[in-house]
This record gives C-alpha cells, sequence and structure tokens, in this order.
C-alpha cells in the first residue's frame, strides 16, 4: 500500500477497498503512516465524503485497531447507550440505574469532558473514593454480578480514534459528518454491546446546531451499528437549554439523585431518561413495545429500586455512601449566591453553549485535558425557557470557590440569557427517532410513550 495514492484516490472521489482501508488503519495505529500524510487524507474526506460501505468499513478498523470487549460471559443482552454531549447532561446517572435495576446488563465506558463541563466520569469522580478506572475483569465481573458498571474508556479500546480524534483537532477536520460518526461508532462497537442508543442532541450547545444536521448524523451512525449487527436506535434531542437545573459536576450528581429518588424536578430530564431507557429495554426484547418498556422503568423510580441500584453502583465502585445519602456532604462549595432579574418579562432563549463557558469560568470544566477540574462547582437554574420572571427574582444560584471567578462567570450569565416582554413557547425536549422504521418525527411516535 502506498499512501500517496489512497490520498489522491480519495481526493478523485473514487471508492477505496475494505483492505485498503484497514491497512490506512493499520499503518497509522503502528506508525507506519506519518501524521502529514494521514492529515491529507483526512481533508480528502472533508471535501469529498465517504460511502456508506467505506464509511461501515474505515469504523469496524477503527474498532478492531485494538482490544474489543468480549461481552460473551455475561448472560442476557447487553446495552450501551451514547450522548453526543450537551449542558446539564446527566443523563447516564440516571438511565444506567434505572435500566439495571430491571437486570438488563448495562456496560458503560465513559469520557471524561473537554471544555463546558466534565464528562460522566468527572461528575461520578466528585463522590469521594468512587473508583472509574476498572480493569477489564472488574469490569465484566462487576456487570455479571450486578448489572452496571461506569469505568473510563481504556487506552486499548479502538486507539486508531484516539490518534485520529487528536490529529483531527489540529488540522480543522473535526466537523466531518464520516469521521465524526466513525468515531463515535468505532468505540462503541468495541465495547461489545448487543443493543445501542444513540442521544444525538442538536441546538445551541450541541455539536449539531441544526435538526437536518443531528439527523443526518444519527442516521450515518445508526446505519453503521445496524450494518456492523447491533441493534441501533438514534434519538433527536434538545439542546436550546440545560437539561434539566444543573450545571456542575456534583450538583448534576444532586439532580440525578433527586430525580432516582422520585423526587421529579426536572420534567424534560426525566422523560429524556424514559425515551432513551425505553428504546434500551425494547431493543433488549424485555419489553413488547416502547410504552410498555417506559412503564417497567418508570416503575424502578416509584418502587426505589433505580435509586437502590445507584447506591450499589456506589458502593461497589468504592464511593462514599454518606455523601449520596446527604447530599449536603457533596463537595460543598465556599460561596453560594443568587442571580437575580435585572428586568420583568419570559425567559426566551439561552445561549447554551455560553451556559457551558460560565461553568468552565468558574472552574467546572477543562480547556485542555491536563486541566484539574472543581467538582463544587457550577450553578442551578431557577427558570427555564418560557418561565415567567419578575425584576429581582432569581434566575439562577451560583456555587463558587473564588469570588474573581463569581464575578466573571455573572457577567457572561447574563449575556447568555434573554428576557423578551413577549412569551415565546420553549422548544420540544425532543424532535424523533430513528428506529426499524427509519426517521420519524416526535409527534408521530409519542403516542408509542403515552402510559
Amino acid at each position: 500500500m502506498f499512501m500517496y495514492d489512497l490520498i489522491e484516490k480519495k481526493k478523485e472521489k473514487k471508492e477505496l477497498t475494505k483492505q485498503e482501508l484497514y491497512d490506512l488503519i493499520n499503518g497509522y495505529v503502528k506508525e507506519e503512516i506519518p501524521d502529514y500524510q494521514m492529515s491529507a487524507f483526512l481533508m480528502a474526506v472533508c471535501f469529498q465524503g465517504m460511502t456508506e460501505r467505506e464509511l461501515l468499513d474505515f469504523t469496524m478498523a477503527m474498532a478492531e485497531s485494538g482490544e474489543c470487549l468480549d461481552l460473551s460471559k455475561i448472560s442476557g443482552y447487553k446495552v450501551d447507550k451514547h450522548s453526543t454531549g450537551g449542558v446539564g447532561d446527566k443523563t447516564t446517572l440516571i438511565l444506567a440505574p434505572m435500566v439495571a435495576a430491571l437486570g438488563i446488563p448495562m456496560i458503560k465506558m465513559s469520557g471524561r469532558g473537554l471544555g463546558y463541563t466534565g464528562g460522566t466520569i468527572d461528575k461520578l469522580e466528585s463522590i469521594p473514593g468512587l473508583k472509574t478506572a476498572l480493569s477489564e475483569k472488574e469490569f465484566l465481573d462487576q456487570v455479571e454480578r450486578i448489572k452496571i458498571a461506569v469505568t473510563s474508556q481504556t487506552k486499548t479500546l479502538a486507539p486508531a480514534d484516539k490518534k485520529l480524534y487528536a490529529l483531527r483537532d489540529v488540522t480543522a477536520t473535526v466537523d466531518s459528518l464520516p469521521l465524526i460518526a466513525s468515531s463515535i461508532m468505532s468505540k462503541k462497537l468495541a465495547a461489545g454491546a448487543d443493543v445501542l442508543v444513540l442521544d444525538v442532541k442538536t441546538g445551541s450547545g450541541a455539536f449539531m446546531k441544526t435538526q437536518k444536521e443531528a439527523i443526518h448524523l444519527a442516521q450515518e451512525m445508526t446505519s453503521i451499528g445496524i450494518k456492523a449487527g447491533r441493534t441501533t436506535y438514534a434519538v433527536i434531542t434538545d439542546m436550546n437549554q440545560p437539561l434539566g437545573y444543573a450545571v456542575g459536576n456534583a450538583l448534576e450528581v444532586k439532580e440525578a439523585v433527586g430525580i432516582l429518588r422520585g423526587e421529579i424536578g426536572a420534567k424534560d430530564l426525566l422523560e429524556d431518561c424514559l425515551i432513551l431507557g425505553s428504546y434500551l429495554v425494547y431493543g433488549a426484547k424485555r419489553a413488547t413495545s416502547p410504552k410498555e418498556a417506559k412503564k417497567l422503568l418508570m416503575e424502578t423510580i416509584t418502587s426505589g429500586k433505580a435509586y437502590e441500584k445507584f447506591e450499589e453502583l456506589v458502593m461497589t465502585q468504592g464511593g462514599d455512601l454518606h455523601t449520596i445519602r446527604d447530599l449536603d456532604l457533596l463537595a460543598p462549595a465556599s460561596i453560594i449566591q443568587e442571580v437575580t432579574s435585572k428586568e420583568e418579562g419570559f425567559v426566551t432563549s439561552f445561549s447554551t453553549g455560553e451556559l457551558g463557558m460560565v461553568s468552565l469560568m468558574l472552574g467546572g470544566g477543562r480547556t485542555k485535558k491536563e486541566d484539574s477540574i472543581d467538582p463544587a462547582v457550577g450553578f442551578w437554574l431557577k427558570k427555564k425557557l418560557g418561565d415567567p420572571v419578575k425584576k429581582g427574582e432569581p434566575l439562577a444560584v451560583f456555587y463558587a470557590n473564588s469570588k474573581e471567578k463569581l464575578e466573571r462567570a455573572k457577567e457572561r450569565f447574563f449575556q447568555a440569557v434573554q428576557i423578551s416582554k413577549e412569551f415565546k413557547n420553549p422548544p420540544k425536549h425532543w424532535y424523533g427517532a430513528i428506529t426499524e422504521k427509519g426517521y420519524q418525527e416526535a409527534e408521530t411516535i409519542e403516542k408509542d410513550f403515552v402510559l
């Protein structure tokens, strides 16, 4: 294989063979192909795209570039969920215990956050003592025993993706749809789950700003999953405002625990978890319809079994249960301050990405991988889109450990919130789903979830 020929071939929009794509990935992982040539290939993909067959082979080559988890010793259908990310997204903390409480093995390899707020691993690490770096044996044994484990991604899982993503980050090739889809799906396929549900977010706080872009990405990823022999669904959800009320690592854990205890606060957050979870339960053949699956999931909340499963997860991975049972003990901040409205009207829009930056400014996110995260900081919204607000009424409560950071973050917060005299309908919390029937609008399938 001559790398020059592959670059030339892709530049001319000719289809690469399966062998060429495997040779390309394996050669790069073995450092036989230099960065400058791979950069040229990635840029050619940005301009010329990939055929469906190329995309599948490219993704499988990445998935098989390292170790793939063997889940055969775990009985039953193994399920997994992936979110394309957003502000206040703590669905894994709620959804995973709900699904596991039904006896369905929930395997979850999660990453750390870069930018905005922390990732699922960062959120869990706000619980003192909780271990997130499990060995493969520990991970598999735990899933078999208690039906749930959450661990950080290993270096041996799809190593090609790690190398390629680092290169894409510095060569302006991050936003290529085939490269995004293959990056996400290579890790999911290597993790080995039988059923995958993809939470593809759209809006001002998402990578995909428009519904059209989100649907296209979701279609690409579900196609890869299905062709790779996995039951795969995708749900298009809203990120024009933070999901739930809490933004910040420990605060998001507290909100998740509240929902698991049945203290229903953020209806959008719970509904997202129920919809995503319904497809997992339905895909694992534990329900005859998404509606039945949703009912089963809701019962894990009302019965307390989902919360019990979360406690079991925390205890098994070494976390301090006292901080879960008494949430005031969980990463307390030294400064707690209300931010009040300067005007009267209705909350009509959030610049959700900017709200993510507010958390980052407080110390709740990273600008580079080496940065440490302050688990205590963030904010708790008191108003959501469409809510009325009076002058002097709280818009949010800020949690900080630095007065200087707090003042800068408050200033940016006000720039990210728009209050108008006229009421504006808030966006839907989800827009549609891709199932075996293809893409359907939420209005068409919502009847499948009405209890």
